[in-house]
């Protein structure tokens, strides 16, 4: 039997189809947009089509992030904070500390062994320090967002963002370009102030070893150096990183599936 996790994010939908041996078989990536069932179930699509499955042979989907509660052909739904736990101690076993950066929010959690939430914190208030800032430079600077991290990487006198707001953060860009700024030093300041915003964040939690970086914005190389550099340590990362909450809510669904049960986590 398969099981299947489903994560409607703000910007992104990601879904993931597992066995019973906890092997991913195939995921799933499409913009969210404003139907976010259509979404889910575009992803869910996906990620079968990976696998070379069909929907009758998974027995239990979860769905999980903001949008979980629209995942109509899914059996239950858990919170995103627990499936990035759930899925970063997954994927790194020694995950104390997780780091969580999506499209307009950012969480740091604390994990146990088992990948239990022991403490969080987030920044769901504001999109400052997500990836919808980087989004704010991106059509700022008219620079594709996945070049944006290689670009970041030859700045080599970053400007110091005076605002974390995304609202502000277009008119200070090309305020710092009126000044003869590099394009490369600003895009490297956008780096730096989210990365800044985002441990101010785990320091709330405090920061453990090992730390590992998950959503999106965790494909961005220099946001991976820069929370490495920040908090002192080399962070985890993978190719599997970006679907780290809906691998955490297939795993949750296989617990369904063996045990009956699935724990009850924080609601958020």
């Amino acid at each position: 039997m398969l099981v299947a996790g489903v994560d409607v994010g703000s910007t992104q939908t990601k879904a993931v189809v597992m066995n019973e041996d906890r092997e991913v078989l195939g995921k799933g990536l499409v913009p969210t947009g404003a139907k976010l069932n259509e979404a889910g179930q575009a992803a869910f699509e996906q990620a079968l089509a990976a696998a070379g499955a069909s929907d009758t042979q998974v027995g239990f989907v979860v769905g999980t992030g903001y949008g979980r509660y629209r995942v109509e052909f899914g059996d239950a739904q858990v919170t995103e904070i627990s499936c990035h736990a759930r899925g970063a101690v997954f994927l790194f076993p020694n995950t104390r500390t997780v780091l969580d950066i999506g499209g307009q929010d950012t969480k740091a959690i604390k994990v146990g062994a088992d990948g239990e939430v022991i403490d969080f914190n987030m920044n769901d208030k504001c999109a400052a320090g997500t990836g919808r800032f980087l989004g704010a430079a991106s059509e700022a600077l008219e620079v594709p967002l996945p070049e944006l991290g290689a670009l970041a990487l030859s700045g080599r006198n970053p400007v110091k963002m005076t605002t974390t707001c995304t609202v502000f953060a277009e008119s200070e860009i090309l305020g710092w370009l009126a000044k003869g700024r590099r394009v490369e030093d600003v895009v490297a300041g956008v780096h730096r102030a989210i990365a800044s915003r985002s441990v101010s964040l785990l320091r709330r939690v405090g920061i453990e070893p090992e730390v590992t970086f998950t959503g999106g914005v965790s494909n961005n190389e220099a946001m991976v150096e820069l929370i490495s550099e920040l908090v002192g340590m080399s962070v985890n990362v993978s190719s599997e990183t970006h679907h780290c909450g809906a691998l955490g809510a297939a795993l949750f669904a296989l617990d369904q599936v063996l045990t009956g049960a699935i724990p009850e986590r924080q609601t958020v």
